[in-house]
């Protein structure tokens, strides 16, 4: 397990997965501002393309780079103009989707002033939008929607109140004799438990499928996972115990207490991205009595004999991207499928270790729930 979790953070550092792989012989000149910009601003942009193109006001700097990526590896240089406004376009297109990065200016490292930021790697990052091909199940769109509400729960365990975010779907309020299942949705390696509504559109997802008719409504909890901070250099100290106990002994009982859920292993799930998929497996393999529908979205695979009481199993999902290791999941999926296990493996097409493919999991994830 510390193995899988060394792959996992140095999968979510790597700065170099977000580029995809050719890049077009000319470069477009359609860009428009992207729609993660701060209101007013026309910088960053990007074009039909996926280049992206940033320009930033820093008239007494020495040198300029753009970072892309968690960790902010590699970069893009930009070129100083006469005005004081630096600019340069990435070498080649991104991947469809979110993307994180940051500035550095003379060895500094600074936010781009012209974009919304999103906690991730440990800090709060500008954050770019690729236009996806798909990008249609997690617009916004005129339907119904459910609500997000923060919650602050009683932790005796770590001597504070800590906090989550819980949506619920559409009519939850005006229908007060229906109960929902319950998905416990863990975020990844340096981000917090706003990561999957703003970065990951959770909320959009589940209103789309709703009003599609193509899921069963359910409530989702999203909850900060770090109980023991996990830093680089320091893996070897890993413990899911501490974050364990904060999941399973005090927030779910708050969130049965407080919210009308069908209260019942049955009717619960957990999921997770990267780290946040790591220690699903672990907490789902530590509590089969909580559990009954377990996935991993880029967070590592189950064997068929981690799994001590089949019976309590009511799915397995595993997913990545395919520029991650998605023989792993396949592979992996049909050894359980083998084992009498209801698993599915979905592989996101052209991503790697980023947004879009969590997006596109929980899209496939969603449906399969609670379907019984």
């Amino acid at each position: 397990m510390k193995k899988l979790l060394t792959v996992i953070i140095a999968m979510a550092l790597s700065g170099t997965w977000c580029m995809a792989q050719s890049a077009p012989q000319e470069i477009k000149e359609d860009f428009k501002p992207s729609t993660l910009n701060q209101p007013g601003q026309e910088y960053p942009q990007v074009n039909s393309q996926g280049y992206a193109r940033f320009r930033i006001h820093v008239p007494a700097a020495d040198s300029v780079r753009v970072s892309l990526g968690l960790g902010g590896r590699g970069g893009t240089k930009l070129t100083k103009g006469e005005d004081g406004f630096w600019m340069g376009t990435t070498a080649g297109p991104l991947d469809e989707g979110f993307h994180y990065y940051n500035v550095n200016i003379d060895g500094g490292k600074f936010n781009d002033p012209g974009a919304l930021n999103f906690y991730g790697s440990v800090r709060w990052e500008s954050g770019i939008e690729i236009p996806a091909h798909d990008q249609d199940f997690y617009v916004l769109k005129d339907v119904p929607h459910g609500r997000v509400q923060q919650i602050l729960f009683p932790s005796k365990s770590t001597n504070t109140s800590r906090r989550a975010f819980v949506y619920t779907p559409p009519g939850y309020d005006k229908d007060q004799k229906t109960k929902y299942p319950v998905l416990y949705l863990q975020h990844g390696w340096g981000e917090d438990e706003t990561a999957w509504t703003n970065q990951g559109r959770a909320n959009l997802i589940m209103d789309n499928l709703i009003a599609a008719g193509k899921i069963k409504p359910f409530i989702i909890v999203m909850t900060y996972g770090m109980t023991n901070e996990i830093k680089w250099g320091g893996i070897r100290d890993f413990k899911i115990e501490p974050f364990q106990t904060v999941l399973v002994d005090e927030l779910i009982p708050y969130v049965d207490a407080n919210f009308r859920t069908l209260a019942n292993q049955p009717n619960r799930a957990m999921a997770g991205l990267s780290m946040g998929g790591m220690e699903t497996k672990m907490i789902t393999l530590n509590k089969p009595e909580v559990f009954s529908h377990y996935a991993l979205l880029s967070g590592g695979t189950y064997k068929p004999e981690d799994i001590k009481d089949k019976s309590k199993v009511k799915l397995i999902f595993l997913s990545c991207g395919s520029k991650e290791r998605p023989d792993g999941v396949k592979n992996a999926t049909v050894a359980l499928k083998e084992a009498g296990f209801n698993a599915v493996s979905y592989i996101s097409e052209g991503t790697a270790h980023e947004f879009q493919t969590w997006r596109r999991s929980l899209y496939e994830l969603a449906p399969l729930l609670f379907k019984n």
